[in-house]
C-alpha cells in the first residue's frame, strides 16, 4: 500500500525494502493489540449478548463496509448451530419482527445506514444488540445490549511507528499499512467466533452437528 515516488531511485526503494518490517511482525504487534482488546473486554456484556441471541425468534445482523463482511460471517456461524439467522439487505431476508433480534457492527457506532436500520428496528419493537468500539454514541444509546471492544491504542501509539501504522494514525508520504477500523474488525471476528463457540457449548453441539448444516450446493 505504501507510495512510491517516481524521481526515488532504484537504490534508495531497495534501502526502504530492507529497512520496513517484516509481516511476522506485524502480525506479532496486530496480535498484542489484540491481547489489550479481550484484557478488557467485559464478561458481563458478552453473556447479555449471548442471552439476546437465545432468546430471540430470529436474528438479524447489519453492518457497512468491512463490519458488514463480519456481521455476514456472523450469521452463517449462527445457521450452523440451527438458528434462525437473516443478512439485513439481502433478498431473502424476510420481515423483522418485535420477536426478533438485530445484531449490529460499528466501530464509530455512528454509522449512517446502520443506524438507520437499527432506528427502524427498534420502531418496529424488536431489539437491538451493538457491537462497538466506541461506549458512547448514537448506537449505543439507541442498543438494549452493547459489547464494546476497547480498541484504542493511543497510550501506546505515541511512541511505537508501527502500531501507529498499523492503526492508520500515522502521517508520512506513505499510506497507513491498513486503515483505523482494522483492529476492530478484527477483533469483532474473534469475538464472533468465541460466541459461537461459547453457544455450542451451551446448546451441548459438537462439530459433527455443525458440518451437518454447512451448504452442500455452492
Amino acid at each position: 500500500m505504501c507510495t512510491v515516488h517516481e524521481e526515488q531511485s532504484s537504490s534508495s526503494s531497495q534501502e526502504g525494502i530492507a529497512n520496513h518490517q517484516s509481516v511476522p511482525e506485524l502480525m506479532e504487534i496486530l496480535t498484542s493489540c489484540m491481547e489489550n482488546v479481550i484484557a478488557k473486554l467485559s464478561v458481563a456484556q458478552t453473556e447479555a449478548l449471548i442471552q439476546e441471541i437465545l432468546n430471540a425468534e430470529r436474528i438479524y445482523v447489519l453492518g457497512a463496509g468491512r463490519s458488514g463482511y463480519v456481521a455476514k460471517a456472523f450469521a452463517m456461524r449462527l445457521t450452523h448451530l440451527k438458528l434462525d439467522a437473516f443478512v439485513v439487505g439481502e433478498t431473502v431476508t424476510p420481515a423483522f419482527s418485535p420477536r426478533d433480534l438485530l445484531i449490529a457492527f460499528s466501530g464509530s457506532g455512528k454509522t449512517l445506514s446502520t443506524v438507520e436500520g437499527c432506528q427502524k428496528a427498534k420502531e418496529i419493537g424488536g431489539r437491538l444488540c451493538l457491537i462497538t468500539a466506541q461506549e458512547d454514541s448514537p448506537l449505543a444509546r439507541l442498543s438494549d445490549c452493547i459489547v464494546v471492544l476497547d480498541t484504542d491504542t493511543t497510550h501506546n501509539a505515541e511512541d511505537d511507528f508501527a502500531i501507529r501504522q498499523l492503526t492508520g494514525k500515522h502521517r508520512s508520504m506513505t499510506a497507513p499499512i491498513a486503515p483505523i477500523a482494522t483492529l476492530f474488525e478484527t477483533a469483532a471476528l474473534i469475538l464472533s467466533d468465541a460466541t459461537i463457540a461459547a453457544i455450542m457449548e451451551m446448546k451441548h453441539r459438537n462439530i459433527d452437528d455443525v458440518e451437518r448444516r454447512f451448504p452442500n450446493l455452492q
